[in-house]
Parts: structure tokens; C-alpha cells; sequence
């Protein structure tokens, strides 16, 4: 159950702002991979820090992904798509460049196509010839070998497809899933606040994710997963901006409970697209630690309760259901023990004020009662 964590570019805590220093600070918060951000153009004087930061991951075994542009129109007219295509271009030669195991591409608007299949081949034609590119790319010159020894004993970066988070992009699950089974060499991007969006918030469960990882082992066949994680603000199946994972409706913990529960055959790589970037990786890191640990204490109690069964010779059930009437026991008794003081309070507040002594002046006043024959009210002393 590998499950490696990151954030989506340099740390926001890094007092430097180049890759190498970003991988630098990564390391020592305990994180294993970043993802590359190359929103726009890969700019020429970016290639010498990008070899440096593969030659570190070669060395050191960091995962390094990168992100190509985030505006695309894949489906646009020729004009649209080859001017997307020489971004993706950029992307692929940066890729190569840092090493990276994963490059994430996102589609763009639907255009003028129709949803449906014929969307769906046009994606599969194109992410075709990027799957043949990046081949031809990663193996188009050995002298080259020397300066990217991971060239020689890797292989090709593997196209990620992204899933989109608003219902005018391509990118569906489902969408996705069906190119990503009919091209070899892709992958499924799961952008979990996306697919969290576009679902109207239906990810709230661990049994949520299980559908959802299930769904995707299903349909293509594959144990390994490339996942984006963050908070969403979505609206009537769109999503709007993301946040840090606390304010959110979508919740990490639950998919924490299900890595560690029913995730053992996975293969994960774990993005933070946060805006507190790693501050949330780490944050997910102590939600899957936290998963661990009660899992462990579960499993001892689970062996203690079979072997104090095993002594008083009585199945573990029996064993399971005698803690239980225990436990019920002490939680009545200790409602029972919280609900005395209260009563008492209760009872103190409706007794009767004790009358409180009378002014001196009035004790003054009856002592001399014998002196007057007549009682007068207090409105006639004055």
C-alpha cells in the first residue's frame, strides 16, 4: 500500500524558489513527490534547473510529475489544437528533462463537438500521437543517455488525463475512464475535488471512495493511481475554487479510513492542489497515520478480546457481547452519576428564601407596640 504524498509545486515555506529547493524542503518534511507546475510556456532558461532537479530525483528515488497547461482545447478547431499541442510540446521536453513518472493534461472546452463518443475518439485520437511523441522523445537520441541516464533505464513518462471539475469541460469520470481504456500509455488523473464537484458532493464516505477506486480498478484494470487532492466550494455540479481541506465539505478523513482499510492493493500518488499546498500534504499525511494507528489498536483488542475468549471458553462473539453489556453499564451509571448533581441544584433553587431579619428601625417599632394603642401603615408615616 505505497501511498506517496506532495504538493502541487514549491513549497509556500521554501525560502527559495527553484525546483532543487523545493524538492529540498519537501524531503525534509518526510514528503516523497512534487508535482512540476508548467502552466503556460516552458520558457528556455527553465530547462537547466529542471535537468538538475532530475539528476536529484535519479539519485535520491523523489517521484517528480509535472503538469502541462492548464487551458487546453483538444477538442477546438485545427488552429485551437495546435496551438494547445506545441504547449503539451513544451511539457513533454520538460518532462523528459526532470524525469518525471507522470505528465497531467487536461482536455479543454467541449467546442464545437458534441458529447459523447465522438468527443471521446477525438480525445483518444490526440492523446494518441502524445503517447507516440513522448515515446519518441524518451528514446530519440543515446548519446543523450549520459546527461539523462533515466532515459536509458526508465521509461517514458505516462500521460495522465485529468478529470474536470465543471460540466462545460470534457472530463468526466467517465469520460476519462473510456480513453484512458482504449489508449495504452495513459493513465486517469482522479482530481477527487472535481469529481467531488461535478457529483454534487458525492464523495462523503469511505465507502464513497471504495465505489469510486473499484469503479476505476473495473474498468481499466489498473492498481495504480495517480490522485489530485483539495477542499472545493462547488455549486450545482461545478466546481468554483478550491481551499484548504478544513474548510470543505469534502473530507479527507474518510478516504484515510478507506486507504488504510480496504486499500492495500493500491499504488498511490497523492497530490495537494491546496492552496496551503504541503501544509494540507502534511495534514494528510497525520489523517493516514491517525487511519494506522487506530487500525492497530482495533487489532489488539480484537486479539486480547480471542484470547480472554479462548480462556474463559467462550466464543469471541460472546466475548464481543459481554464488553458490550459492560460498557452500557458504566455509561448508564456515569449518566446516572452526572444527572445527581444536577438534581441537587435543581432541588436548591425551588426551596423557599429564608425571610431575611427585618430592619432595625422596624424591630425598633414592634418592641414598642404597648406604647401605641393604634396600628398605622407605613403610607400614613409620612
Amino acid at each position: 500500500m505505497p501511498v506517496k504524498l506532495g504538493p502541487a509545486g514549491v513549497p509556500l515555506s521554501c525560502k527559495g524558489r527553484t525546483i532543487v529547493e523545493g524538492m529540498d524542503d519537501i524531503i525534509s518534511l518526510g514528503l516523497e513527490t512534487m508535482e512540476v507546475q508548467t502552466v503556460r510556456m516552458v520558457a528556455p532558461q527553465h530547462f537547466e534547473q529542471y535537468w538538475q532537479a532530475g539528476v536529484l530525483a535519479n539519485k535520491t528515488g523523489f517521484e517528480m510529475n509535472i503538469h502541462g497547461p492548464y487551458y487546453s482545447e483538444l477538442l477546438g478547431n485545427r488552429l485551437q489544437r495546435n496551438r494547445s499541442l506545441a504547449k503539451v510540446e513544451a511539457a513533454l521536453q520538460a518532462a523528459k528533462t526532470i524525469n518525471a513518472r507522470h505528465i497531467t493534461l487536461h482536455a479543454g472546452h467541449y467546442g464545437e463537438m458534441n458529447r459523447g463518443q465522438e468527443a471521446n475518439e477525438q480525445v483518444a485520437t490526440v492523446f494518441k500521437g502524445i503517447v507516440e511523441r513522448i515515446r519518441e522523445i524518451w528514446n530519440d537520441d543515446e548519446d543523450l543517455y549520459p546527461v539523462f541516464p533515466w532515459l536509458k533505464e526508465g521509461t517514458p513518462s505516462k500521460i495522465g488525463v485529468e478529470t474536470s471539475g465543471r460540466q462545460e469541460l470534457w472530463g468526466s469520470l467517465e469520460e476519462v475512464l473510456e480513453v484512458v481504456n482504449h489508449v495504452e500509455g495513459t493513465i486517469p488523473v482522479l482530481n477527487l475535488a472535481h469529481i467531488h464537484a461535478r457529483g454534487h458532493g458525492r464523495l462523503r464516505t469511505s465507502e464513497d471512495y471504495g465505489e469510486l477506486f473499484d469503479q476505476v480498478r473495473e474498468t481499466i484494470g489498473t492498481k495504480e493511481f495517480y490522485c489530485h487532492f483539495s477542499g472545493v466550494e462547488h455549486r450545482m455540479g461545478n466546481a468554483m475554487h478550491y481551499t484548504q481541506i478544513k474548510k470543505s465539505d469534502l473530507n479527507f478523513e474518510p478516504l484515510a479510513e478507506f486507504i488504510i482499510e480496504e486499500g492495500a492493493w493500491l499504488d498511490m500518488t497523492l497530490i495537494s492542489d491546496s492552496p496551503l499546498l504541503e501544509h494540507d500534504a502534511m495534514y494528510m499525511a497525520q489523517n493516514i497515520d491517525r487511519a494506522r494507528h487506530r487500525q492497530l489498536e482495533r487489532k489488539a483488542r480484537e486479539d486480547r478480546r480471542k484470547a480472554l475468549a479462548a480462556q474463559a471458553n467462550i466464543s469471541p462473539e460472546e466475548m464481543a457481547a459481554r464488553e458490550a453489556e459492560i460498557a452500557a453499564a458504566r455509561a448508564k451509571d456515569a449518566l446516572a452519576a452526572s444527572q445527581a448533581p444536577e438534581a441537587k441544584k435543581e432541588e436548591k433553587a425551588t426551596e423557599k428564601p429564608k425571610k431575611t431579619p427585618a430592619k432595625k428601625a422596624a424591630a425598633k417599632e414592634d418592641t414598642n407596640d404597648d406604647l401605641f394603642a393604634i396600628e398605622e401603615d407605613d403610607d400614613d408615616l409620612f
